[in-house]
């Protein structure tokens, strides 16, 4: 199937999920994407001598989509088919000179070759000021790989010619079928050197080998994109951690509460700053991880072995890149340490808070307690001031009423006023009293009941 057929087939699957395919089940609408993606990217055969110029540009949602346009404008100026509109991979054929597009998740790369010229390794350096080659990088350039392979009776004895010797590793790979020579340094014309001699390689095994290798060389690159992340967040990280440690020896001296409140807000500030701060950089740590990753695959899958006295391309990695893939690993740590560190001390000055809350409502509670006893005695004496005065003033009216019969003669002139008001005096406390009790009584189950329909 062409990638033309295979794009076509997965259109048709987009528009009709669900729909019956050729075995007549109803298939899930990412089925052919999903088995199409293990063939997305192919090893292409290659025939030696070439000489490839690969280069891989950041691209962010916008600039992959112009870039989309402006390869469709190559294709159309030159003559050839453009990719389908959800293709992240084409090949072209422009004659002498062949063209692999491709998008990934944060970068795209342009992979030119040639065999013209190629006999000659590095002999021709900059293809693009030589007008050879001509196209519009979609983004920034993050990497850019001049590749030599050429196929002679005997390997280079000297490679110094080609190669700066400081840094030189040079490796026999394809399971001794080739050897692979690069020293990871940018040229003046701002390439990475690699050659590729071949002992005995097919074409497809010369596809797959130059492939790898320059996806080796491409992750690499892109691994270290979280160095200067790292670099960047650790005077940030030293002062949070220096402000962290001021914090918690203020807690163990706090008085008041207000102290307590301001060191609570301290931690809330410091916390968001942090994790603000792992915001912006765990997408780059992840993806350093996830680069690092797919080099040792790769190195894995070229099958290297050392090479005479030169150090292997993994030996090279384990002395410069590994050091700068543990720094950001190192950076990551702090970064949820420190976010530890933040809660465990948050919490614990929110529990001296809450602690110092429990007592202040203790001591309200006991305040409250007090004045409600103080009410009582107050509301007891008043009440007892208030059956004094009541009974007082009704005692004086039954004076004025025994005075008024003794008068109309309905009380015996033998019987004293003094006498009447003296006798009612109990009985009329003793009903002043029982009155207000039933009124007490009355008023606090009326309170009651509106408590618990509350």
């Amino acid at each position: 199937m062409s990638e033309q057929q295979g794009s076509d087939v997965v259109s048709a699957a987009a528009k009709a999920p669900g729909k019956p395919g050729a075995l007549g089940f109803a298939e899930h609408p990412q089925r052919v994407n999903v088995l199409g993606e293990l063939h997305a990217r192919p090893f292409l055969p290659l025939e030696m001598p070439r000489r490839i110029y690969h280069f891989a540009f950041m691209t962010d949602a916008e600039e992959a989509q112009e870039d989309r346009r402006a390869v469709a404008a190559l294709a159309a100026q030159r003559g050839a088919a453009p990719p389908a509109p959800d293709a992240r991979y084409h090949f072209f054929d422009f004659g002498p000179w062949d063209l692999r597009w491709e998008q990934h998740a944060e970068f795209t790369t342009y992979t030119w070759s040639t065999s013209r010229g190629a006999e000659e390794p590095f002999a021709h350096p900059n293809p693009i000021a030589a007008g050879e080659i001509s196209f519009r990088g979609p983004g920034e350039l993050i990497s850019a790989v001049h590749m030599c392979c050429i196929a002679r009776d005997g390997l280079i004895e000297d490679l110094s010619g080609y190669l700066d010797d400081s840094s030189l590793c040079v490796v026999r790979a394809a399971e001794h079928s080739a050897r692979v020579a690069t020293d990871f340094q940018v040229d003046p014309v701002g390439f990475t050197r690699v050659l590729i001699e071949s002992t005995g390689l097919t074409k497809t095994r010369a596809g797959r080998l130059t492939q790898r290798v320059l996806e080796i060389e491409t992750y690499r690159t892109l691994s270290l994109l979280g160095l200067p992340v790292s670099r960047s967040i650790r005077a940030d990280l030293d002062r949070m951690e220096s402000e962290l440690a001021g914090i918690t020896g203020e807690i163990a001296t706090v008085e008041s509460s207000h102290k307590s409140q301001e060191l609570l807000r301290r931690l809330s500030a410091l916390t968001a700053e942090l994790e603000a701060q792992a915001a912006r950089t765990a997408y780059r740590f992840s993806a350093t991880r996830a680069y690092y990753s797919i080099v040792n695959s790769r190195l894995d899958v070229i099958r290297e072995a050392q090479s005479e006295e030169y150090p292997t391309i993994s030996a090279f990695f384990n002395r410069r890149l590994r050091p700068a893939i543990d720094t950001c690993d190192a950076a990551e740590a702090r970064q949820s340490r420190l976010s530890v560190q933040l809660a465990r001390t948050t919490e614990l000055l929110s529990t001296g808070i809450q602690s110092d809350l429990e007592q202040q409502n203790r001591d309200l509670l006991q305040s409250m307690n007090r004045r409600a006893r103080m009410q009582l005695l107050l509301q007891q004496t008043v009440e007892g001031l208030s059956v004094a005065a009541i009974s007082y003033y009704v005692v004086g009216l039954v004076g004025y009423l025994a005075k008024g019969l003794k008068e109309t003669g309905l009380l015996p002139h033998d019987i004293g006023t003094g006498l009447v008001m003296g006798i009612a005096v109990p009985v009329v406390v003793l009903s002043v009293w029982f009155a207000m009790h039933q009124i007490r009584r009355h008023v606090h189950k009326a309170g009651d009941d509106t408590d618990h329909e509350e």
